[in-house]
Formats: structure tokens, sequence, C-alpha cells
């Protein structure tokens, strides 16, 4: 949707100029484009009929270029994936998330330790972001709405960063990562409910 929304936008355009503008928009970080990626998209949207080729350029030693615009049907699809994005809620996939179903693999001392270190690194994040916020880069190169995404992720950031402190604080009270109601871990044989396991222990004493 990235691309062909932008060759929407700029066309006619070259493939340089759609890989610049991404750049310049740090699409790497949040909508997972690839600048290595985008030629080979400009390409593969032109064999499906949601681009065509306007010209090819070259001037002098360097690369040609090819100049690229909408479809009538590349228009169809682009207005297609931008209202399923806008009307559908997507969840996104977290590594941390799989890491933290594992907690109580962790020592709670570790768990606590990296949850805060979590934290200020989302902090330094959000100090990145406000910056770019407020600057004049952003007020006056940028479309109103770019500030506003700003906004949505600072909101995201500082969410999280209170969740790892409440977290941690839980984790070094000491409170069983088990479900109420349950005493042991059978089952479970691997649970070590964040302190070193038996195997660990044994070694240990040994």
């Amino acid at each position: 949707m990235m691309i062909l929304g932008l060759v929407r936008w700029m066309q006619p355009v070259h493939g340089y100029d759609v890989r610049r503008e991404l750049l310049s928009w740090s699409a790497d970080k949040w909508a997972n484009v690839q600048p290595g990626s985008i030629y080979h998209a400009l390409r593969k949207l032109t064999e499906e009929g949601l681009l065509r080729t306007v010209a090819t350029e070259q001037v002098g030693a360097r690369p040609a270029r090819t100049t690229y615009e909408v479809t009538p049907k590349g228009d169809e699809e682009f207005e297609t994936l931008l209202r399923a994005q806008w009307w559908r809620l997507n969840e996104v996939s977290d590594p941390f998330a799989a890491a933290f179903s594992f907690l109580p693999a962790m020592p709670r001392e570790e768990a606590a330790a990296a949850l805060r270190n979590r934290a200020n690194l989302l902090r330094a994040g959000v100090e990145s972001m406000r910056a770019s916020w407020d600057s004049d880069w952003l007020r006056r190169s940028k479309p109103v709405h770019v500030a506003w995404m700003f906004e949505l992720w600072v909101a995201r950031a500082e969410a999280e960063v209170a969740w790892c402190g409440r977290i941690a604080e839980r984790i070094e009270s000491g409170v069983s990562y088990l479900p109420a109601g349950v005493d042991g871990t059978e089952g479970w044989p691997g649970w070590t409910d964040g302190g070193p396991s038996p195997d660990r222990k044994s070694n240990n004493q040994s």
C-alpha cells in the first residue's frame, strides 16, 4: 500500500524518488518497507497491472531510471487497501510479547531490571519523538497529520513505560505467577516461577 500510494501521490515518478521519499519517512521502521525491496515491489506492481511504466531514461553513466504511474486497477486496489487499514484493527506482531510469555523462566531480579531498562529505552524514544514533534523541520516541511502520527507513537510509548514500571514492581514483590488457586506446577515440569531451574540449582550445589 505504501509504495502504491506514493506513486499515486507523486506520479509520474522515478523509483529512485519513491525510495528517497520512503526513507525520509523512516518507513522501514514503522511500515516494514525495506529500502532494498522497493524496486522489486515496483516491478511486481507493474507485472500485476497496478502500475505502468511511462518512460525509461538514462543520463550519462548513471543507471537507467524508470518512471511509473498508477493504472485505474492500481487506483482501485489502493482505495481498497487504504480503507481496509482504516476500518480494521490489526494486531501488531511484537517479539517482546513472545519473550514475555516465558516470564517464569527469567530470574525475578533480571526480569524486573530488563523491564526498567525497556522503560528507559522507550523514554529515550519519546524524547526523540517529542524533539521532532516540536521542531521546525516537522512544522514547516511535513503535513499536519504527520505530527498527529507522532502524537500516537508518543502516547503508546508512554503507556508502555508506565506498564513496565507496574509489572517490575509486581515481579519484585514476589507475587506468584501461577493462576489463583493453583498450588503446584503439575503438567509444567519446566516451570520455575522466576527462580533458577531445578537442574541449575543442582548444578550450582554440586
